[in-house]
């Protein structure tokens, strides 16, 4: 069996190599850096790809393409974000047309405006977003799904473990001397997903019997919000303890925060935004069962163990 994997040079789609390689299927990197270093990929011959530009020229044969590729930042100017989750997303289905197709989503395709609690595949995509991330990706998944019946969509939230550019990072930064600054009231329930968990379900959907579906990938079971904070911070040595701020008077502070950085036209995001307190502030759960039943998913507990040395 050939796979290729789109994305291989970042986080997820590296974890995604790695794997494939460990386990002897022959894997075809493509990402948009010039160069990867090669234990990032256990050794998989890579492609540098630019899917935002075309479809890519004399593709290899493959059975399945793994499509990790994407911009995974909540902030950022909207006709970026819509070349690489959309645009890229249908190069890289024109590119392999014969192959079975898994589409690595995102859990903020469901609604950011209400919690969402055990969510069910078919309660998204909704009508509305917070950012053109969430619409973007709403978008990508609605051309893959109309491309073709081969495609297996997988929604994973919060994606973190060794190598985490965005969870891990975002955390850390929101601590400030000996507190963690939050909001919410730091029990409500969140499914979190680590990226082992993530790939698992990565080489189910592109090797296993089903070629088609929408799942939610999490890891077993969801985690209170306050207690995986402090399990990342025991884990990273820092101390310092989760503060929360009241999320009806958080909400209009990041409107005003973001408004500012749009008019000073940063590139980097504000700390505090709609999107962060809309993950993070209120319950997002979702149902795995159809994984589980469908997929023969089987996914491990949320553990932040190694933390310190990601």
């Amino acid at each position: 069996m050939r796979i290729a994997v789109t994305g291989a040079s970042g986080f997820v789609g590296g974890a995604v190599c790695r794997a494939l390689v460990g386990r002897g299927i022959e894997t075809l990197a493509f990402g948009r850096r010039a160069t990867v270093a090669p234990g990032h990929l256990a050794g998989a011959p890579y492609r540098s790809w630019d899917l935002t530009r075309g479809p890519l020229a004399d593709p290899p044969p493959v059975d399945a393409v793994i499509h990790c590729a994407g911009s995974v930042t909540d902030w950022g100017p909207a006709a970026g974000l819509f070349a690489t989750n959309v645009t890229g997303t249908r190069n890289a289905l024109a590119s392999f047309p014969g192959a079975r197709f898994v589409h690595v989503s995102t859990a903020s395709v469901y609604d950011p405006f209400r919690p969402t609690v055990r969510a069910a595949e078919d309660e998204a995509p909704v009508a509305r977003y917070l950012n053109a991330y969430g619409a973007s990706k709403a978008a990508a998944e609605r051309a893959v799904l109309a491309a073709r019946r081969d495609t297996v969509v997988l929604r994973p939230h919060a994606v973190y473990g060794p190598g985490d550019t965005t969870l891990l990072p975002r955390v850390l930064a929101a601590v400030r001397g000996p507190l963690l600054v939050a909001v919410g009231t730091g029990r409500q329930p969140i499914s979190l997903t680590s990226v082992s968990n993530l790939v698992a379900a990565c080489l189910l959907a592109a090797t296993g019997p089903v070629a088609s579906g929408v799942f939610n990938v999490t890891d077993a079971e969801p985690v209170v919000l306050d207690d995986a904070f402090r399990a990342i911070l025991a884990e990273r040595g820092v101390r310092a303890r989760p503060v929360y701020l009241p999320h009806r008077a958080a909400r209009p502070l990041a409107a005003a925060v973001e408004g500012a950085f749009l008019l000073a036209g940063s590139a980097s995001p504000p700390r505090l935004t709609r999107y962060a307190i809309s993950h993070l502030a209120v319950e997002r759960t979702l149902d795995i069962t159809a994984a589980r039943e469908v997929l023969g998913y089987d996914p491990a507990e949320t553990s932040f163990a190694g933390a310190a040395d990601w």
